[in-house]
Parts: C-alpha cells; sequence; structure tokens
C-alpha cells in the first residue's frame, strides 16, 4: 500500500489486545503509518466503536476519507463472546475493580440458566455501568465513580437479537451474544446474575464481529505492520 490509499480511506480490521485502550491501539496504528509514510500531519484516523481495555477483539479503524463511514460502521449489530462469573458482583461489572458481594448459587441449574436468557431477547431496558465513559453533567461516570461520588443514572433502551449459551461450568457460563449498538455486556452480566436471584459479573470479553466485519479477518498491530507494510516479510 502506499500512502494515497491510507489518505483516500481504507477501512482496517485490528484484532485488539487485552489492556489496551481503544485510544492506544489507534495512536499506536497512526504511529505506524506515519513512520512508514509519508502523511500529513492532520492525516484522520478512527475507531468504529470503543472497545474496554479489558476486553479483546474486533475494533475497526478508518482512515483519511473514509472516517466519514465510521457512523454508519458504529450503527450496525456486534457480536460478542465471553463469559459471566456467577455469584459474585464488582462495581465496575467486570474485572476493573474488586469483588463487593456474593450470593448463592446452589439453586442456579441448566434450566434457570436457559429460562433466563429468554428474559433478554428483544428490546430491553439496561443501565450503563456506573464505570463508563458516559458523561453526567460534563463528567464521566468512571470519574464520578472513582472519586466515590454516587449519580443517577437513566435507563435505555438496547436489543438483544441473539443470546446463546455456550459453556456451562458454574460459576462460569460461557456466552454469545449479538446486540445493537450501545449495549453494555458488562451490565447484562450484572443483571443476568440478578434475574436468576444471584449476583455476576464480566471475567471475559471478546468482540467477534461488527456487521458484517468478522474479527478473523483483523491482525494484531503486529501483524498489520509485518504484514501490510512489509508485504516482502509474509
Amino acid at each position: 500500500m502506499q500512502a494515497d490509499d491510507f489518505l483516500n480511506g481504507q477501512v482496517l480490521l485490528i484484532d485488539k489486545p487485552l489492556t489496551w485502550s481503544s485510544f492506544q491501539a489507534v495512536n499506536k496504528l497512526k504511529y505506524i503509518l506515519k513512520r512508514n509514510f509519508d502523511l500529513p500531519k492532520k492525516f484522520k484516523i478512527g475507531h468504529a466503536g470503543t472497545l474496554d481495555p479489558l476486553a479483546s477483539g474486533l475494533l475497526i479503524i478508518c482512515t483519511g476519507k473514509f472516517t466519514k463511514k465510521i457512523t454508519e460502521i458504529q450503527a450496525q449489530a456486534k457480536e460478542y463472546t465471553g463469559t459471566f462469573f456467577i455469584g459474585a458482583t464488582t462495581p465496575s461489572y467486570d474485572l476493573e475493580t474488586e469483588i463487593d458481594q456474593t450470593y448463592p448459587i446452589t439453586h442456579i441449574d441448566d434450566t434457570l440458566i436457559h429460562q433466563t436468557v429468554q428474559q433478554f431477547l428483544g428490546e430491553i431496558d439496561q443501565k450503563p455501568p456506573v464505570f463508563s465513559a458516559i458523561k453526567k453533567e460534563g463528567i464521566r461516570l468512571y470519574e464520578h465513580a472513582r472519586a466515590g461520588v454516587e449519580v443517577e443514572i437513566a435507563s435505555r433502551k438496547t436489543t438483544i437479537y441473539e443470546f446463546e449459551i455456550t459453556r456451562i461450568a458454574l460459576p462460569e457460563i460461557d456466552f454469545r451474544v449479538v446486540c445493537s449498538k450501545g449495549t453494555y455486556i458488562r451490565s447484562l452480566a450484572y443483571d443476568f446474575g440478578k434475574a436468576m436471584h444471584s449476583g455476576s459479573h464480566l471475567t471475559v470479553l471478546r468482540r467477534t464481529k461488527i456487521g458484517d466485519y468478522n474479527v478473523k479477518n483483523g491482525l494484531t498491530l503486529e501483524e498489520f505492520e509485518n504484514t501490510i507494510l512489509h508485504p516482502e516479510s509474509k
């Protein structure tokens, strides 16, 4: 590829590693491109949907003129796989924070799990986690949470198109979910545990698809640099 290819627009599928923020991944890719091509300082690049640092998987990055496609891509359905840990909650609904409460799970069996799944199919009301980037009074919710400030969070409409349980090995449950834009899988984990009269938090999350884009066709940042920029090293 040449500089003009990235200026005219590319949709890049990146397999984001754990612990990296989406912002860090975009900056790293921007650095790789600028280091290898003569790109202007105001070269446009951005991602089409944030992926939490504790999640891996598909991060779509648009360059040049294709940054105009970001809104369109963000609106498409997303697929995730992951693991719920049943019987305990955390304030962040995932592993960012420590367990704050534990709950019984002896009453939970396969039948209850599959029955509970049905409650979450279709349009649902969902409250975003207190540890999220949504702004309340000009301040991001995670900043309020880390400061110990309690804020009222309004619920939002979201849609779960598919919700499949792929493994049950209590206290762990593996799942696959296809959902609309704005769905928080961490909140789904919390609500799922609550619906079973227990608790739950998210321990593994991987985004596998956005619309027709699949992480199977994605590259790690290292693979991108080696394969796309240096094809002779393939």
